[in-house]
């Protein structure tokens, strides 16, 4: 299998765990976020308050990721990441069965604390249990197995949405994901083991590139996700099937293309990568302000995400330059800096839309991507000093 090429026999039973774990989070996440919007609106009745409150809240677990730390005193790592699998399927399940405000909220939160969660131990998981050289072909083979499950739960929400009721369209991705969890809670985790991480909640002066990066990448991946596709929608009239159908499309190039991302990244190492993808991202977002063609978008939409996902040498170069007990802290704690934006920009960005016209929220994001690219320079070099301290 594709997947275990390469791979040491003594590392397979570890990959393997996070690959079924990393499965049953995305279908989890992405079954609700294909259903949210017309489940509020056509089951529940939300208002676009209500609405807004709920997607406001739920970028709150993102942002109190470091509490997972507190957590590592009582539970080994692992065995928390299955747990927060777990937590995600069983907010996706019960969100369609309790079609009001106050429930909403609740299993919103509940989904978007096991994701969060997950996805800082996700991280850390394969820092820990693995080299440099193949650390990155993991993250990137990992990330191909999420578009995949991304692909998979978008047919089955195209093909059953006319024959199933919304309690069923969330219980079925939510079951995946609670079953998935309950595999990795049994699953020994046995052939590999990882170094004791420090409780550590506060950040450390000798990341301060890595925290860097991930404030403004945090910056540039909400701008791509809250008004990419509402640029489509509001300015060229894209329909729901065209909407569903980019999503699909997607979702089916990025399983292709991420799993090179690995090999991407030990043939041209994180800077060379990481300038790539932020020169590529700032002609993404004057594209956006610029573009006239709904046939450029698409375009454009699909390459920017395909550039994220160079994200995975942001991981790559932590890992290189980090001591070993520092992963799983200072994972959580990048998880709360990548979401300081996502609570700031939405509500910033909306007014710049309206005051300034939309073309100055693309603006915006090439001016953060810009100060990334620039980030870039330090990179080696950090590199050089930290890992000669590290090993």
């Amino acid at each position: 299998m594709a997947l275990f090429s390469g791979i040491p026999a003594s590392k397979k039973n570890v990959l393997l765990f996070m690959a079924l774990l990393n499965i049953g989070s995305t279908v989890s996440m992405q079954g609700w976020s294909m259903l949210y919007n017309n489940f509020v609106v056509n089951e529940a009745g939300l208002s676009a308050a209500q609405s807004g409150l709920v997607q406001g809240l739920r970028e709150v677990p993102g942002l109190l990721g470091f509490t997972l730390i507190f957590f590592l005193f009582f539970i080994r790592e692992h065995r928390l990441a299955a747990l927060s699998v777990m937590a995600a399927g069983l907010g996706t399940m019960l969100t369609g069965m309790f079609p009001h405000f106050a429930p909403i909220i609740c299993t919103s939160m509940l989904m978007s604390f096991g994701f969060h969660y997950f996805e800082a131990m996700n991280n850390s998981l394969a820092i820990e249990h693995f080299d440099l050289e193949q650390t990155p072909i993991v993250m990137g083979r990992l990330r191909g197995l999420v578009a995949g499950g991304s692909l998979m739960i978008s047919l089955f929400v195209f093909a059953f949405s006319g024959m199933l009721g919304f309690a069923w369209l969330f219980f079925v991705p939510g079951a995946i994901g609670v079953a998935l969890g309950l595999f990795g809670l049994l699953h020994p985790l046995t052939g590999s083991s990882a170094p004791e991480q420090k409780k550590r909640v506060l950040p450390q002066a000798r990341y301060w590139l890595f925290y860097a990066l991930n404030l403004l990448q945090g910056g540039r991946r909400i701008i791509f996700s809250v008004f990419a596709v509402f640029l489509m929608v509001e300015q060229f009239g894209f329909s729901v099937r065209t909407v569903s159908l980019l999503f699909m499309f997607n979702y089916a190039v990025n399983w292709v293309f991420n799993p090179m991302v690995g090999k991407i990244i030990n043939r041209l190492g994180e800077a060379r990568l990481l300038a790539i993808e932020y020169a590529a991202a700032l002609a993404i977002f004057l594209g956006y302000a610029l573009t006239q063609s709904p046939a450029l978008l698409v375009l454009l939409y699909v390459l920017d995400s395909l550039t994220l996902n160079f994200s995975i040498a942001m991981r790559t170069f932590f890992q290189k330059i980090a001591l070993p007990e520092d992963a799983a802290p200072n994972m959580a704690i990048a998880q709360t800096i990548n979401h300081v934006p996502a609570v700031c920009i939405p509500a910033l960005g909306g007014w710049m839309w309206v005051a300034l016209g939309y073309r100055s929220v693309f603006l915006f994001g090439a001016v953060l991507t810009a100060a990334s690219l620039l980030l870039t320079r330090f990179i080696d070099r950090e590199i050089r000093i930290k890992g000669k301290e590290s090993r």
